[in-house]
């Protein structure tokens, strides 16, 4: 009898824990990104993204009603995507969902016909380099077996050679913000996360 009811502590205990695990808390050890590996990749995205698009000061390009929809729906990491300190220890898995999508974003930005035709976007071109470091890091994020369900990232609609001129410039500026942020993640994660 004494067997018994162990068991069924047991089974109650595991019973309790389990929606705790599914939430990402106790997270197997496979499926935790490489902290260290991912803060690598991220410093050097953003090393990358400053050479493909260096500093020029603040520069207004004009701005059309009903702006362009290929940096309308701009993914960033917000408060609420639990980046912060207390959201990574709890569970790091909403906020490298968003990173995921951020980078699945720019991944497609950076190969579509906006950015075709530069020689920098030469597989040793900065953008070439940078478009691989995505690729790269984005990898790492997505263990194998396991695929986020991410929404639809649409592709960039065909641009007007004019307009590339003035998307280009956009898209890395931001591309150079949404990198610094995930940098800091990842060096929060490198110090304080890695087993």
């Amino acid at each position: 009898m004494l067997g018994s009811r162990a068991v069924l502590l047991l089974l109650l205990l595991l019973l309790v824990l389990l929606p705790w695990t599914a939430q990402g808390r106790a997270v197997p050890e496979g499926s935790r990104p490489a902290w260290a590996r991912c803060q690598q990749l991220s410093q050097k995205l953003c090393t990358l993204a400053w050479s493909a698009h260096p500093p020029m000061g603040h520069v207004d390009l004009p701005r059309e009603e009903g702006d362009d929809e290929t940096t309308n729906d701009v993914p960033h990491i917000q408060c609420e995507d639990g980046c912060d300190p207390q959201g990574l220890r709890d569970n790091s898995q909403p906020c490298l969902q968003r990173i995921h999508q951020g980078l699945v974003f720019y991944e497609k930005l950076l190969g579509s016909d906006i950015f075709t035709g530069e020689p920098s976007l030469l597989p040793d071109g900065p953008v070439g380099q940078l478009h691989a470091s995505l690729l790269g890091l984005r990898q790492l994020l997505q263990p194998e077996g396991h695929h986020w369900e991410t929404e639809q990232t649409p592709s960039p609609s065909p641009s007007q050679p004019w307009q590339r001129l003035l998307l280009r410039p956009k898209i890395l500026r931001s591309l150079q913000a949404f990198v610094a942020v995930a940098a800091r993640v990842f060096a929060h994660g490198a110090a304080t996360l890695s087993p």
